[in-house]
């Protein structure tokens, strides 16, 4: 007998790639904010560094972030579209004939030139947790399931507890409210994370946490940069 897994509800995890955002959760959240995972600096040179473990409750001593529109600013780089297809042309997540070289060595030589690291894929980005973690509480969530990335396991969370661990688990890919009024997800290739909610909570979010992207409207897929040039 073949086991086949249910569909998993759309309230706990990121939407899928053949389909656009807002249709998938249509019906659920009303809104999805893109935000960038961004660029990060140092702020002390190696010889001024104190030597510690970085983690999540310290990164935000050790490094500033730097946003997408000021590496666009540093490079030769024109939109947020073109560097994301550089970020994925990076990591080799496109087709041949959709990848960006030439962006991906302007990247490569802007974090080189200016002490630039470049965001990863694929995760929260750590110097971000704890922020959105403190909004949540502002906005009088103090309780958050914390789901793997297919759906099929989760776990309640005080978010107090949250903010005070060093690092939070590998399997935790989607955070979302008890009653389902806030969801924030990542793709597994991508450089961005995804909010999801009213725009009422998205806005107050994402002007506490100084999140940078943009709205998506009903066509804007995970593969947006791509699919809209």
């Amino acid at each position: 007998m073949v086991k086949t897994l249910p569909e998993p509800h759309r309230y706990a995890v990121c939407a899928p790639e053949d389909i656009p955002i807002k249709r998938f959760y249509d019906g659920v959240y009303e809104e999805v904010f893109i935000f960038f995972h961004p660029f990060m600096k140092q702020k002390h040179t190696e010889q001024e560094t104190v030597r510690t473990t970085w983690n999540k409750n310290n990164l935000s001593d050790q490094f500033e972030v730097r946003t997408w529109k000021e590496l666009l600013h540093l490079s030769k780089i024109t939109t947020v579209r073109q560097l994301d297809i550089g970020l994925r042309t990076r990591i080799l997540s496109l087709r041949k004939e959709k990848m960006d070289e030439e962006t991906a060595l302007a990247i490569d030589e802007t974090c080189q030139q200016y002490n630039l690291i470049a965001p990863g894929e694929g995760r929260l980005p750590e110097i971000l947790i704890n922020p959105l973690l403190k909004s949540f509480q502002q906005l009088g969530y103090f309780w958050i399931w914390c789901g793997n990335e297919f759906g099929t396991e989760r776990k309640l969370e005080a978010v107090s507890d949250l903010i005070s661990k060093s690092k939070l688990s590998d399997d935790y890919s989607n955070f979302f409210t008890h009653y389902n009024e806030l969801l924030i997800t990542t793709h597994w290739d991508s450089h961005f994370s995804m909010l999801c909610g009213t725009k009422e909570v998205l806005e107050a979010v994402r002007l506490s946490c100084h999140l940078e992207g943009f709205y998506c409207n009903q066509k804007t897929d995970i593969y947006w940069s791509v699919t809209t040039c």
